[in-house]
């Protein structure tokens, strides 16, 4: 399967991390891909978080993705809207963390990396 572009914002109103948790992950993947696909492509997405309700919960990523070679993410961002909240890793536990007050994108030109 092949896709576009998608844009997200995370809830804005989790009340606790523990509330917004699942398995000992920190929140959920704005877009996941299940482990069982083989074949995925797409290209411009970008999640953005905003817990102004609780600014300090984090996500462990924005996106997740099952690692194998048929599946492949190109230009992939992060933000952390006013710093309210952080993304821990754009995909899977790859990329920087999307935080502080500056909002400023978090990039990831490919997935995987080469």
């Amino acid at each position: 399967m092949a896709g576009g572009s998608f844009q997200n914002e995370m809830p804005y109103d989790p009340p606790t991390q523990a509330a917004w948790s699942h398995r000992s992950v920190k929140g959920w993947a704005a877009y996941k891909v299940a482990d069982s696909v083989r074949t995925h492509e797409a290209w411009g997405l970008g999640s953005y978080c905003f817990f102004n309700v609780n600014p300090s919960i984090h996500a462990a990523c924005g996106f997740e993705v099952p690692v194998t070679r048929g599946v492949r993410l190109h230009d992939v961002l992060t933000v952390s809207l006013n710093g309210d909240g952080v993304i821990e890793h754009v995909v899977n536990d790859y990329g920087d963390p999307a935080q502080g007050t500056d909002t400023v994108p978090v990039n990831v030109v490919g997935y995987p990396p080469r």
